[in-house]
């Protein structure tokens, strides 16, 4: 098929937050080279809000595999319902089985995906997974065809009128001097220590600047440790007490972001806030680093044990978490003025 033929187009990427905010950049490069095509994503109930608003999409298909959508069944419905849309190409960053199973038995023709994708011999086209940034492995896809895009396609979000005004009732005198921290991780191995981010939030409120500590409602709980050991009425825990893009415009708002290697500081990237990102067990090489002009990354150089894993760990395999603990707060918080100067 000819792809100036391409009517429809889908998006597969099911997994977690920051893994759709870096699939984003191939929606949008999509949206430029097919301008009138319909293009829609698929992705789980709790990322769905990221689509929310987005120009470059015309429908969000929300596959709840792990709730109402689970097993058989689930994939059954799903692929009754893509296969009703008459799809001419699928392009599937996720690598999971169902993202390859649906779009193969939904009988959409060209289905593009990596070489590292389970079940890839049901793809048309099978691209090799390369040591590079997602964003640009997530662009590879588009090689096949030969489609143009930008070296540096960032991703965008789209809060509404109401995210801003909704953030606008907490932080509207502090504008000019608010820093977003975010000190969790689903995995221990990647969160830096939490009396360190103390450390560092004190040295930030020391040098008049307000701090916001940001995640979902798991790490609530970390979060509330870490403002206890500050005792300011200059730090607010908004862990679990806004939406996504609730997040993403309170980042907007702020200076900077210090974040482990999780998902705020993609959605930060989304909205142009700089990063400083502190990497433990995990390394940039893996290509999941902030992807902005100003951004910075804090890590332990030439560790014999790191990385030890893609994904991260519940606890460190050689029982001493070096990888994390030789990084002194002294080192995070020259980053951050760094970073603050570089934006003077």
């Amino acid at each position: 098929m000819n792809i100036l033929n391409w009517k429809r187009i889908l998006i597969i990427q099911t997994a977690f937050i920051g893994d759709v905010v870096l699939a984003l950049p191939l929606l949008q490069v999509l949206r430029k080279n097919f301008p009138s095509a319909k293009i829609d994503f698929m992705l789980i109930p709790r990322t769905a809000e990221l689509l929310k608003n987005h120009p470059d999409v015309n429908d969000v298909i929300i596959f709840d595999k792990k709730g109402k959508d689970k097993g058989l069944m689930g994939i059954i419905k799903m692929v009754k319902l893509v296969s009703q849309r008459n799809y001419d190409a699928v392009f599937i960053p996720h690598r999971h089985f169902r993202s390859a199973i649906i779009p193969f038995l939904a009988g959409i023709k060209i289905r593009v995906g990596f070489d590292k994708s389970v079940f890839k011999f049901l793809y048309t086209h099978v691209v090799k997974y390369k040591q590079i940034h997602e964003i640009e492995r997530n662009l590879s896809l588009l090689e096949p065809f030969g489609i143009k895009f930008q070296v540096k396609e960032l991703p965008n979000l789209y809060p509404s009128e109401y995210e801003r005004d909704y953030i606008d009732r907490f932080i509207s005198n502090v504008n000019s001097k608010l820093i977003c921290i975010a000190p969790g991780s689903v995995w221990a191995t990647k969160r830096w220590l939490k009396e360190r981010f103390a450390e560092l939030v004190k040295l930030l409120i020391e040098d008049g600047f307000v701090v916001a500590l940001v995640g979902g409602v798991e790490d609530f709980e970390l979060c509330e440790e870490i403002k206890n050991m500050i005792s300011s009425e200059n730090v607010f825990n908004f862990c679990g007490k806004l939406s996504l893009l609730q997040s993403a415009e309170l980042l907007r708002r702020s200076i900077l972001l210090v974040s482990n290697d999780s998902a705020p500081m993609h959605i930060a990237v989304a909205m142009r806030t700089p990063v400083v990102a502190i990497f433990g067990s995990t390394i940039p090489e893996f290509g999941f680093y902030p992807y902005g002009e100003k951004d910075k990354i804090v890590q332990v150089e030439n560790l014999y044990c790191r990385p030890c894993g893609i994904h991260g760990r519940k606890k460190c395999p050689e029982g001493h978490f070096k990888c994390m603990k030789l990084i002194e707060t002294e080192k995070v918080y020259s980053a951050v003025k760094s970073v603050i100067q570089s934006l003077q």
